[in-house]
């Protein structure tokens, strides 16, 4: 059988065309350890790959489609009809479909920030792609789709970093004074592609890459260093204050700096705090304006170090929280192999709507983004050592870990789906492909439903920005019904554990609000 879908038009003789409409097939993976006690061994839906074919199905079997309209900027309000149509041998069906637009356009940069990883040795790998003019098509499918799921990477330009000319010296050959040191920084490949980034894929954060910081994690650390000096050194101090005015000034003078953030310290131990204060105000006094994130809850013995915190969602402390955002810091939050049940996580064996509740939480408590480390986590090299055999993650759907001290050939499941939001394309699932591929990253329902969060996020977003505008112009009782929207209803989420599994009262606030904008915008 195959599936086709209609214009979809309006009464006043509008139309969304037939190619505006997505028809993907729900694919399954077989779930045989669950991420925690909630989950249960199944075949659980989660790929969305697009169905550009005819299929077969056995007799009495079940095939859902996941049926996904875009509207251009633009598009008249009102309500839209068209078909879904059902073609098979020696018989056809029909579905009503509808869809209603509403009078206002969502903007093209999103309010809520996302700082999500994308290692693109990953689709390299499973692409074959070798040369550098197929890298760039291949992470070109990756930021379009990212894109269109209002997520950004880490690293928008992984092919075009800026470059550096160091001196040319070493604690072996050093210079006679480290006062005539300086460093050049080639601005021209970088400068291309992050300007695509904020212009055509609308991102609206990035990592700002920064040597001579040292790092690490909970599990290890290194201490920081520039051509073998360490920090201590004049040499290193005299390089590293010029390479990040430097970074600082010309990220002023694009004016990305307000986007950009230096995470270099990964979920720091107390033990760690020391390392971590020393690097961060290493960094404050070299280029004080780039901000700073950490991947920790708020503690007494970081405060003056970052001005982006981002703890674990349980680890949120709310008045801490409300305490640094009146001094002008940041808060995000994120979510990884943990937390797990009853909180709301990205695991493939949890219920769909719980990406979409994480927004409706992080609106709620005034968070100001979102953390993934990784969206496409398709292999472990600890779980799958042989370079040769990768895994393939429609087969295995468990986000393995690696590294950490893990043996290799040692399985330490993480999650389902864990740092996986993206597939590849089902013609190269098992990483081996014979040439070059170049069809697009296969989405999947959690990164539809933290596309849907995101856009309820702005939806808040927008109405609470047009009442500060034109509330004093609305009846009171008016502007008292329109501001009551802004608080999200107990039927979606009460508490960080406590919440619908139901898309239904999110759908219909999403619509309240919606109504309201529009009345606004009249």
């Amino acid at each position: 059988f195959s599936l086709a879908c209609t214009d979809l038009t309006s009464p006043n003789g509008a139309v969304i065309p037939a190619e505006q409409v997505s028809l993907l097939r729900v694919g399954y993976v077989p779930v045989t350890m669950p991420s925690d006690p909630t989950g249960v061994v199944a075949p659980w839906p989660d790929p969305l790959p697009p169905q550009a074919a005819p299929m077969t199905l056995a007799a009495g079997e079940n095939q859902p489609f996941w049926v996904r309209v875009k509207t251009a900027p633009g598009t008249p309000a009102g309500e839209y009809r068209g078909k879904l149509l059902l073609n098979g041998d020696g018989c056809g069906k029909s579905v009503d479909l509808e869809v209603r637009v509403f009078g206002f356009t969502l903007p093209d940069r999103m309010t809520c920030t996302t700082a999500f990883g994308m290692n693109t040795e990953h689709p390299f790998n499973y692409h074959g792609a070798a040369s550098e003019d197929d890298r760039r098509r291949v992470v070109d499918l990756y930021h379009r789709a990212l894109s269109e799921h209002h997520i950004s990477p880490y690293d928008p330009a992984p092919l075009d970093p800026f470059t550096v000319k160091w001196p040319d010296i070493s604690p072996e050959n050093p210079p006679a004074s480290p006062d005539s040191l300086e460093v050049n920084i080639d601005w021209v490949r970088y400068d291309a592609a992050m300007a695509r980034a904020f212009e055509e894929f609308h991102f609206n954060t990035f990592a700002v890459p920064i040597r001579g910081m040292g790092g690490g994690t909970f599990h290890s650390r290194h201490e920081p260093e520039l051509l073998g000096f360490g920090k201590d050194s004049p040499v290193f101090q005299k390089l590293f204050t010029d390479y990040c005015q430097q970074v600082q000034g010309h990220l002023r003078e694009k004016g990305w700096l307000k986007d950009g953030f230096v995470y270099w310290f990964d979920e720091p131990e107390p033990r760690d705090y020391e390392f971590v204060m020393d690097g961060f105000r290493r960094l404050k006094e070299a280029a004080p304006d780039i901000p700073r994130m950490l991947t920790e809850e708020i503690q007494p013995e970081l405060l003056g170090g970052p001005n982006i915190w981002c703890p674990l969602t349980p680890a949120l402390d709310m008045e801490a929280a409300r305490a640094r955002q009146a001094l002008g810091e940041v808060i995000w939050w994120y979510v990884c192999t943990g937390p797990r049940a009853p909180y709301a996580t990205l695991f493939i064996d949890h219920p769909g709507t719980e990406m979409r509740v994480w927004l409706w939480q992080t609106w709620e408590r005034g968070v100001q983004g979102l953390l993934v480390w990784e969206t496409l986590l398709w292999t472990s090299p600890t779980a799958y050592p042989d370079p040769d055999a990768p895994q393939n993650p429609y087969l295995d759907p468990m986000g393995w870990a690696y590294s950490y001290g893990i043996q290799p050939g040692v399985r330490q499941p993480w999650g389902n789906g864990d740092g996986r939001f993206l597939y590849p394309p089902e013609s190269a699932a098992d990483g081996k492909p014979a040439g070059p591929v170049f069809d697009p990253p296969v989405d999947t329902i959690r990164i539809e439903m933290l596309r849907d969060g995101i856009e309820d996020y702005e939806y808040m977003a927008l109405l609470r920005r047009a009442l500060e505008e034109k509330g004093d112009r609305l009846a009171p009782a008016v502007k008292a019904e329109y501001e009551a929207l802004l608080t999200v209803p107990a039927e979606i989420t009460t508490s960080l554990t406590e919440f619908t599994k139901d898309p239904a009262p999110i759908e219909a606030h999403r619509r309240k609000v919606a109504g309201a904008l529009e009345a606004l915008g009249r």
